[in-house]
């Protein structure tokens, strides 16, 4: 027991920055590979001959690499990202038209693009959602003095924020709709006049909807239009029969109980489409219960809390907006994401930061955290700068 303790004593020590957010993240990585390898025993079972452990160490090799980008991530000093989102912001926009053109596609949508040199594919959208927050940031920072002008302040960040969001709506929804939730949230925190933000919010609107009036006419400009009306139809009607996943999702829910059935007992893993990824959340309520379920609500909240904190003591603006922005934009998505598993959302198909099965997300997702990890490193040595020069006098 000492000699595990010291262990994780030595590990926290070589690990600078936001303490609380290192520890949360192993908390969420260890219930990830718990919960992926036994909601995935179906899987592997169809397509790996029964090898139960072919996607597990698929999963973990993807979940190291990750935590070795966040590693490195915060150990560049958080200054740097300010430029480096603007070759970010340039290349994603690109990524984003190019995959909607020609990008694999994966119920009826363009989302993946593919890398041939080393055979990878990866959605655009998870490096457009970094890019555009930090671009946002950087330009909030910068703006500062001229926030409130109309020119020098608002169309700045109004342009980029429509035409990232806008190349993300066609082919994913929910994406396109949790960035722009997130950058009116900065621009709100960034002192934007709120008249400003309203008429984004009003421009964003227009933009919908003459996009699904045009499509009625070529459907090919809106292909998941079919998807999302019948999703939404689905959700409003409790007793369609499209409701096959919530109703299994319900099932898993309400047979784990308080305390939940134990780890590698899920039956919904069985019928659940998508148990690892979409509605992990449920089979980790069927498993660990009402109680795990609270639990990682309340490590979600507390990573959005510890953000909140490294904002306020941020000496620059920039890493204030920075850390924020990056930090909500993953919560919201969790949010989203159990929301659609307890059945108060349509089906969304977000994965859940940190815990779901997946593959490159897990990575933007580290780096986002790693940026965030950044910011508070460098907060907590000027802190620490600054008392002892305190103690010094």
């Amino acid at each position: 027991m000492n000699r595990s303790n010291n262990l994780v004593r030595k590990i926290l020590n070589n690990l600078t920055g936001d303490k609380v957010i290192w520890i949360i993240v192993g908390i969420l990585s260890i219930v990830s590979l718990l919960v992926v390898y036994s909601s995935t025993g179906t899987l592997a079972y169809k397509y790996q001959g029964g090898n139960t452990m072919y996607y597990i160490l698929k999963h973990g090799a993807l979940m190291i690499s990750g935590l070795l980008i966040m590693y490195l991530a915060h150990l560049v000093p958080y200054k740097y990202y300010s430029r480096i989102s603007q070759g970010l912001i340039y290349l994603s926009i690109p990524l984003l038209l190019i995959t909607l053109i020609s990008g694999s596609n994966l119920n009826d949508a363009s989302r993946w693009l593919n890398i041939p040199v080393i055979n990878l594919s990866f959605q655009t959208s998870d490096l457009a959602k970094i890019a555009l927050v930090m671009y946002i940031a950087r330009l909030l920072s910068k703006k500062q003095e001229t926030i409130k002008d109309l020119k020098k302040g608002f169309l700045p960040l109004m342009i980029p924020i429509l035409l990232t969001v806008g190349l993300i709506f066609p082919a994913n929804f929910s994406t396109a709709a949790i960035l722009f939730t997130t950058s009116l949230i900065l621009l709100f925190i960034g002192r934007i006049n709120l008249k400003y933000i309203f008429i984004m919010i009003g421009t964003g609107l227009v933009v919908v909807i003459i996009l699904l009036m045009v499509s009625q006419y070529y459907p090919k400009l809106l292909p998941r239009l079919g998807t999302w009306q019948s999703r939404v139809e689905n959700f409003m009607d409790k007793d369609s029969e499209g409701n096959y996943q919530a109703e299994q999702s319900k099932i898993a829910i309400a047979t784990g109980g308080f305390f939940g059935k134990m780890p590698g007992n899920s039956m919904q893993r069985n019928f659940l489409p998508h148990p690892y990824s979409d509605f992990i959340y449920a089979i980790i309520i069927e498993e660990y219960g009402f109680l795990g379920g609270f639990v990682i609500v309340v490590l979600y909240l507390i990573l959005l809390y510890r953000a909140v904190q490294i904002a306020l003591r941020s000496p620059g603006t920039y890493g204030a907006f920075l850390s924020l922005g990056l930090m909500f934009s993953l919560i919201f998505q969790a949010f989203i994401n159990m929301a659609v598993a307890v059945n108060l959302l349509p089906v969304t198909g977000q994965p859940l930061p940190l815990l779901s099965m997946g593959g490159t997300s897990f990575w933007f997702t580290s780096f986002a955290i790693g940026i965030v990890l950044s910011v508070s490193r460098e907060t907590t040595e000027l802190q620490t700068e600054n008392t002892t020069a305190d103690d010094n006098k």
